[in-house]
């Protein structure tokens, strides 16, 4: 059993952390002021091979493995959480067209999407299915040579802006065997979008209902077979979920590393209020919890790399435990800002707003409960 990186992942630890600190950390805090999508800094990321990291190399992808991607998205998400979650959204659908669609399907998309010449977004929730994602209402019923979607899907990433939708329909009966999934390019006609989201954070990219109203998509764009989008879905969220869980690190410890230097300074009652041992204490609490966290995504991600049977309970378990434990670790850190943590002029408070939601999205950490229980269930 080795913990350390090789030296090819340290290489790209490295560069990671340069582009972060160079590119997203300087501007993080305007995004987010400004409502601002950088989709000029990710085409930067896109030429380091960050928006195809574990797609295949045919098509311009890094064709690195899940490990590889986590170290990135730490070190990303330690510049800018919001961004650094988009490219991991932009990955994962960028995967799921490289890994199940056909040969010309892959050849239209892909090269673009490793590129960021083109921008994908990932369709799955609805405003009727969150948590219940089988359930999908969004129908899509062939006619000729074509597919024909009428439905909606809510809180999507990009929506608006991405050129590439890839979606989960029901193309038959009730259930997960009925669902498909679907590419579905930006300008087809039937196909719009909402008002953008006023949000709590994450306000560094766009969020909207994606709607489709006798949206007419080719056959062609069908990924692999009808009936197993869902099947599909869920494989990519096994990714996904390492992915957020990786975000989270970073904000974490962009977050601690913040704290630390502040009690080192800040005086109270005479001295430095980092000698108070209360303290001391609460800080190697979030250091240890960070670095337990971390631990689990990189067995999560081992798991996948390693194809692994219990891939997804590993998955699941490192999402919800990751994101529970670095949300409370950059809470604790704007507490022990005391009032400073709650102002603008410190990250503590935009931390804290953008690693909310990855406890929501890419299935509710009590979703991720529910998995592991039905894994353990099965022995």
């Amino acid at each position: 059993m080795d913990f350390a990186l090789t030296d090819d992942q340290r290489a790209i630890q490295d560069a990671a952390r340069a582009f972060a600190e160079a590119e997203l950390a300087p501007h993080s805090a305007r995004w987010d002021e400004d409502k601002h999508f950088p989709v000029e800094v990710m085409k930067q990321a896109a030429e380091m091979g960050f928006c195809g990291i574990y797609t295949g190399e045919e098509h311009g992808g890094m064709a690195l493995g899940r490990v590889e991607a986590a170290v990135i998205f730490e070190e990303l998400s330690r510049g800018d959480v919001a961004t650094a979650a988009f490219i991991s959204i932009h990955n994962m659908a960028t995967w799921m067209i490289d890994r199940f669609g056909s040969d010309d399907l892959r050849g239209r998309f892909v090269p673009t999407l490793v590129g960021m010449e083109k921008i994908a977004s990932y369709c799955l929730t609805e405003p009727g299915s969150g948590s219940d994602a089988a359930a999908l209402r969004t129908t899509a019923v062939r006619d000729g040579d074509h597919y024909v979607l009428n439905g909606s899907k809510a809180f999507i990433s990009g929506a608006g802006t991405s050129d590439v939708y890839v979606v989960m329909v029901r193309t038959g009966g009730e259930g997960p065997k009925g669902v498909s999934a679907l590419v579905v390019e930006a300008g087809t006609a039937g196909l719009s979008f909402g008002a953008q989201e006023r949000k709590m954070g994450w306000n560094a990219q766009p969020t909207a209902i994606v709607q489709f109203d006798d949206c007419r998509v080719p056959v062609a764009n069908l990924l692999g077979e009808e009936g197993a989008g869902f099947r599909y879905a869920m494989a990519g969220l096994d990714g996904g979920r390492l992915n957020i869980a990786a975000c989270s690190l970073g904000g974490a410890r962009l977050a601690l590393e913040t704290a630390q230097d502040y009690v080192a300074t800040r005086k109270q009652f005479g001295r430095p209020i980092g000698e108070f041992q209360a303290l001391q204490f609460r800080l190697a609490d979030m250091a240890t919890d960070l670095e337990a966290a971390r631990l689990m995504v990189l067995r999560g991600a081992w798991a996948i790399d390693d194809d692994h049977p219990e891939k997804t309970k590993w998955c699941a378990m490192a999402k919800r435990l990751a994101t529970d434990a670095c949300f409370h670790i950059a809470d604790e850190a704007l507490q022990l800002h005391g009032g400073y943590g709650y102002l603008k002029d410190y990250p503590l408070e935009r931390i804290v707003r953008d690693l909310r939601v990855h406890r929501i999205l890419e299935g509710t950490n009590e979703i991720m409960r529910v998995i592991v229980a039905r894994e353990m269930a099965r022995g």
